[in-house]
């Protein structure tokens, strides 16, 4: 009894000699619900129990899992990305360097400015496009300005060249519009760009709607990268809105009435009117009605006292 009693207790988690303590104590014949009572009063616990309540020590993670643990990262994952609420841009690099050049030269400097706008907003995500053959010395039919910009923006992992290469001296350029509108599109970003990209909307009609939706246009004013305040036109949505993941809608404000306490419209007024808060608004016509279905309801009840019975 002693023997089968102490391996139930040691299966529990409880130490050999607290056991043999209170079976001393309680007798041999002890019921097992008062030996875990007089475990529990002891203070004694369970070695999983203590095992928890012990710091944890850095576990090992199998190959191909991944960790839970908040403080570890994965390789390659980009936390600041997932957890941004700004759309990834993806900047269109000849066009952006052809206008601040004011289309006679392919002006680097464009480029970093363009690219340190939406850094200054807190975008994570940027990457420019930019054929591979800009990368070779300039010449008198395509001059570049501020060359070594884009060594700098490639190192950043910034700049992205698309290919090219020579066949029998002859130059075969890839189509860098198609590499712009398919990054920015599985990225669910913006294409800042003032190309309208017509042949590639006809191509897709997904990328149609993506280019007539994310195309953000600019302008170059002094040395200053100027995208619109409203890029989709008046009755779109603001810059800031269009940039964002999630939008923040605007707080309805009501326009004041032009005709002010002038006006007759009543409740059927569209406008806001100040002093109409605690006060019916019933237009002139309904309030004349009001008025004169009152004395009539009391004309008739008078007649109808003075009537015999």
């Amino acid at each position: 009894v002693h023997q089968s009693k102490l391996d139930f207790f040691c299966k529990l988690g409880y130490g050999k000699q607290d056991i043999c303590k209170v079976l001393e104590n309680l007798g041999q014949e002890a019921l097992e619900d008062d030996v875990l009572k007089e475990l529990i009063r002891m203070g004694s616990k369970p070695q999983a129990l203590e095992n928890q309540a012990q710091p944890s020590q850095i576990k090992l993670v199998a190959r191909g899992s991944r960790s839970t643990t908040p403080g570890l990262k994965w390789l390659g994952e980009d936390e600041s990305d997932a957890s941004s609420s700004l759309r990834p841009i993806v900047i269109d690099g000849s066009n952006v360097a052809m206008s601040h050049g004011n289309k006679e030269v392919f002006s680097c400097w464009g480029i970093q400015l363009a690219v340190d706008w939406f850094r200054e907003r807190g975008h994570t995500y940027i990457k420019v496009f930019v054929p591979l053959w800009r990368k070779e010395p300039p010449r008198p039919d395509s001059p570049i300005a501020d060359q070594h910009i884009l060594e700098e923006l490639e190192k950043q992992s910034i700049l992205v060249y698309t290919p090219s290469r020579k066949v029998k001296g002859k130059r075969v350029v890839c189509y860098d519009d198609r590499y712009i509108v398919k990054v920015a599109y599985e990225k669910d970003g913006v294409i800042v760009s003032n190309d309208h990209y017509r042949d590639l909307q006809n191509e897709n009609p997904e990328w149609k709607w993506f280019i007539e939706q994310r195309l953000l246009m600019y302008s170059f004013v002094s040395n200053r990268f100027m995208p619109p305040d409203d890029p989709l036109g008046r009755h779109g949505p603001t810059l800031s809105n269009f940039l964002s993941k999630k939008p923040v809608l605007p707080e309805k404000k009501w326009q004041p009435c032009p005709y002010g306490k002038k006006c007759t419209y009543g409740n059927k007024c569209k406008f806001y009117h100040p002093e109409r808060l605690h006060q019916a608004q019933l237009s002139v016509a309904d309030e004349l009605r009001a008025k004169t279905k009152v004395p009539l309801a009391l004309g008739k009840e008078e007649e109808r006292c003075q009537c015999p019975p």
